[in-house]
């Protein structure tokens, strides 16, 4: 059974743009519908650092489960991209879907795939047939910068997050509990 709560149509999100707060979002969201009793999946792409989230994770089971398909090294992805890379995006991709159906889960957090497809690590045909494929009753969540404007026009809320200031300017490194 799905959640124990009244979700009866489920939408499509995107968080995109240059600014921070993308992933924080999504997050959030799956902190609040935590608090309805939905459960939550976050796949990440491209990420296998130990970011502060997925301790948080831990504390929030079984409401919100975290997978990452990235290396633990900072990205820094080629055109066209290594096989290793791909071969992770495409077995995150495969257990991400797979939750989507599972009906173990309420929301399904696709973070960091607008980034992965622009890396060539995913297609845009694979997204969009997620967004088709989707139960009803399952919100889908795709993060990342650089979203496709067939995804834009696919989704039902788009936020764009705009970068208007940053401390990143003045040298000051990602802080845990903070970006990290």
């Amino acid at each position: 059974m799905v959640g124990t709560s009244d979700l009866q149509k489920g939408y499509v999100q995107v968080y995109t743009g240059n600014g921070k707060g993308k992933t924080t979002a999504a997050l959030g969201l799956a902190f609040r519908a935590m608090g309805r009793g939905l459960k939550t999946y976050i796949g990440q792409f491209m990420k296998g650092q130990k970011y502060s989230e997925l301790q948080s994770a831990q504390m929030c089971k079984p409401y919100i489960t975290i997978e990452q398909y990235g290396k633990d090294t900072l990205i820094h992805v080629q055109n066209p991209p290594l096989e290793e890379d791909v071969k992770m995006a495409r077995e995150g991709l495969e257990k991400a879907k797979k939750a989507m159906n599972s009906g173990e889960y309420d929301l399904i957090v696709f973070d960091e795939i607008n980034t992965a497809h622009f890396f060539h690590l995913i297609t845009i045909e694979e997204m969009l047939e997620i967004i088709n494929s989707k139960p009803e009753r399952v919100e889908v969540i795709f993060t990342g910068r650089y979203a496709p404007q067939e995804i834009v026009d696919a989704a039902d809320l788009v936020t764009e997050m705009l970068e208007i200031k940053h401390y990143y300017t003045k040298d000051v490194p990602a802080r845990a509990g903070i970006e990290r």
